[in-house]
């Protein structure tokens, strides 16, 4: 008995150790270094293994039973949140693929994620056919069932095939509109648009653990768009996101997450701002993440048509220096507040230029007010002679200065446009984009406007 018991406690570490393989090929070889294997869980992505990626493309991931079944990911470049697949492992099969930078992965062996890739395939081709029937204004009721008839057919094969497996969880929620009657093109688009989420369950953890639901959501929200109103139809599409989410928090967080920064990077500023105020900071409040409330303070506090955020000048006057707030600095019809940096080299190509176009303009049109993001106080002060129009604020701490936590500034540099009034009316993305803006909007002083700028 006792050499039996040694004999398995020998034995047990190859069978921990020589479970399943994750292997495949990467081209063009000379593209990729690494691949970091993870697993996706709902809220985040636990490290699982490494492997070098050699030269002519291959890698192997060796798995043992302490690795489950679920969703994993690859992440072959960085950032890692770009350079990234996910796919199903079951722990019951080996997986072999092919990975191209234009043509994406391809699974070799891995009948679950055959199954799905050949489901979406199939899914594509009877959508063609149905965009066919429509775009050809087609009205034979044989066609049209025939069509969707083909689609009824899919979908059912491919839920059968998929008992019992993960795939079964994608497949069954991405299960589509089927007309039970002929319908003409925009009687089927309003349906398409108001079962969309009909069968998808956002409280599935197997979906939270992909890519699947937010994938779906941006689907939803760019396609289904308003054409006489662009930002009401983001809007009602959010909203709806939102409604078929429902009580599950988490997943509401960072979906809602997902689309504010969509809508943020793509400067739809009302549509941004109605996701911050409307769903994420009740939860961020909720959950005291201060992070975030400030992230989507900052962000509403400097949107186009907010009064920008109030900050102190030191204004030089008869060899002596005045202090004046924002606010109450009344020298232009409009201002350029741009943040900038000695030691940014991007910097000390524009703001030259910058300060050109402002020296050649009208006095009282155009007042600039340049906030140094430093750490060096004579470096900065050096460098402030060779743009004597500016006005010169130092900003101290460089990333950690409250003007530029104000104003949310991440790099430099950094424009703001303000009206007489010091509300913000654009925020150029570089000079080239302020010198458009000036072509398209020249600065008008009105009479009574230019009066008190002399007095």
């Amino acid at each position: 008995m006792t050499k039996k018991l040694l004999f398995l406690i020998a034995f047990l570490p190859s069978i921990l150790l020589a479970q399943h393989t994750i292997k495949g090929t990467f081209t063009p070889a000379d593209e990729f270094k690494f691949a970091i294997l993870y697993k996706v869980t709902p809220t985040t992505s636990l490290y699982v293994n490494n492997a070098e990626i050699d030269s002519i493309g291959n890698f192997q991931f060796k798995l043992d039973t302490t690795v489950t079944k679920g969703m994993y990911r690859i992440v072959y470049a960085l950032p890692q949140d770009e350079y990234n697949f996910d796919f199903i492992y079951n722990a019951k099969e080996d997986i072999e693929l092919t990975f191209n930078l234009d043509e994406g992965v391809k699974y070799i062996a891995s009948q679950e994620n055959k199954l799905l890739g050949a489901y979406t395939e199939s899914l594509q081709a009877v959508s063609k056919n149905i965009n066919a029937y429509y775009s050809n204004n087609k009205e034979s009721k044989k066609e049209f069932r025939k069509a969707f008839n083909v689609l009824a057919e899919t979908q059912n094969e491919f839920e059968k095939a998929s008992e019992g497996m993960l795939a079964s969880h994608f497949i069954k929620a991405s299960k589509p509109y089927i007309p039970t009657e002929m319908e003409d093109a925009q009687t089927f688009s309003k349906n398409l648009k108001a079962n969309y989420f009909n069968n998808i369950d956002f409280s599935n953890a197997t979906l939270q653990s992909s890519s699947f639901l937010i994938e779906t959501v941006l689907n939803y929200v760019f396609t289904f768009t308003n054409p006489t109103d662009e930002n009401i139809g983001y809007i009602n599409n959010v909203d709806t996101v939102i409604t078929a989410i429902g009580e599950n928090t988490t997943i509401k967080e960072i979906i809602a997450e997902v689309l504010f920064n969509q809508f943020a990077d793509g400067k739809k500023e009302e549509v941004a701002n109605h996701i911050a105020e409307t769903y994420l900071l009740p939860i961020a409040k909720v959950k005291r993440d201060n992070t975030l409330i400030e992230k989507l303070t900052v962000y509403k506090n400097t949107s186009i048509g907010a009064l920008a955020p109030n900050f102190t000048l030191e204004i030089p006057k008869d060899k002596q220096v005045d202090l004046v707030k924002l606010y109450d600095f009344k020298e232009a019809a409009q201002y350029v507040v741009v943040f900038w940096s000695s030691t940014c080299s991007h910097c000390l190509e524009e703001l030259p230029k910058l300060h050109e176009y402002t020296k050649n303009l009208e006095t009282g049109k155009l007042k600039v007010i340049a906030v140094a993001l430093e750490n060096d106080i004579y470096r900065w002060k050096d460098k402030t002679y060779d743009f004597p129009v500016f006005n010169h604020v130092y900003g101290e701490g460089k990333w950690d200065n409250p003007i530029g936590n104000a104003y949310g500034v991440s790099a430099t540099p950094t424009y703001f446009i303000l009206d007489a009034d010091k509300n913000i009316i654009d925020k150029p993305d570089d000079f080239s984009a302020l010198e458009a803006f000036y072509k398209a909007h020249p600065i008008v002083i009105e009479k009574k406007e230019k009066k008190e700028l002399e007095d």
